[in-house]
């Protein structure tokens, strides 16, 4: 029983002398983002690991390829911008290392327009622009068939090509995702990711003519090397972004807006 014991007291002593070492080295990390919602998110977390003695720098971003770069590269200790299939497709198209460690939240996909209000109003011969990218495209073209717009081949990551039923002739202009604000001038409608269209000054919950439900299997991850998955910090940083401190700032910041949908 005293062995026992005096192990039991050794492997405590231990634990405690390895994270006395762990905050006393002024761990940091550094989180790539796209500003909003994703940034001030992070926000949230960093006071939560500054309690754990880890310093965490935000570093911003308005594009999907680059973070995702930095990170593979070790530029980034991890990033927070992006849903599943797009890591993942971007992972086997760039050959990167990379894999998600813990989901935080859903961003609807919407349609918008400064021309029309109602689907009614998209008629023959409406221009309408959606991502480029492979994973947000099928995204936009799945929203515009459960609209009831047009129908879709089966498939992970069908473009405009792959439409199978256009009764109204919609045509389709594919765009880099961060650009399609700015054709709202000129396009009937656009299909926007929720963090561009917030940039843009759009509401979703009240500007959307149409958006994906909450149901929606695109969560937006936190992603790391392979290599760092057990990391103390990128598990004291899984930890942080689910807290109830998030979780609250998510559920009465962003949710009422329509900007996210818990996960």
């Amino acid at each position: 029983m005293k062995k026992k014991i005096i192990l039991l007291l050794a492997v405590l002593i231990l634990a405690l002398s390895s994270f006395a070492a762990f905050a006393a080295d002024g761990v940091k990390l550094t989180v790539g983002a796209t500003p909003f919602p994703h940034a001030e998110i992070l926000k949230v977390v960093a006071p939560l690991l500054a309690a754990e003695g880890i310093e965490l720098e935000i570093r911003e971003f308005n594009d999907y390829v680059t973070p995702n770069i930095a990170l593979n590269d070790g530029s980034l200790s991890a990033n927070y911008f992006q849903h599943v299939p797009y890591l993942e497709n971007q992972a086997r198209e760039q050959n990167l290392d990379i894999t998600w460690v813990v989901k935080v939240h859903i961003e609807p996909l919407g349609l918008y327009s400064k021309r029309i209000t109602t689907l009614d109003e998209i008629t023959d011969g409406s221009q309408i622009a959606i991502p480029n990218d492979p994973t947000n495209c099928a995204r936009a073209l799945r929203l515009l068939e459960k609209a009831g717009l047009i129908k879709v081949a089966d498939g992970a990551l069908v473009t405009a090509r792959d439409v199978t039923e256009n009764p109204r002739n919609i045509r389709f202009h594919e765009l880099e995702a961060a650009m399609l604000p700015r054709t709202l001038d000129d396009m009937t409608a656009s299909v926007i990711n929720t963090n561009f269209a917030v940039e843009a000054g759009l509401i979703p919950a009240h500007d959307a003519i149409t958006i994906e439900s909450g149901d929606s299997p695109y969560a937006n991850v936190v992603a790391v090397r392979s290599a760092d998955v057990d990391k103390p910090e990128i598990q004291a940083l899984v930890k942080a972004i689910n807290s109830p401190e998030v979780k609250k700032f998510i559920e009465e910041e962003l949710v009422p807006r329509g900007i996210v949908s818990a996960f």
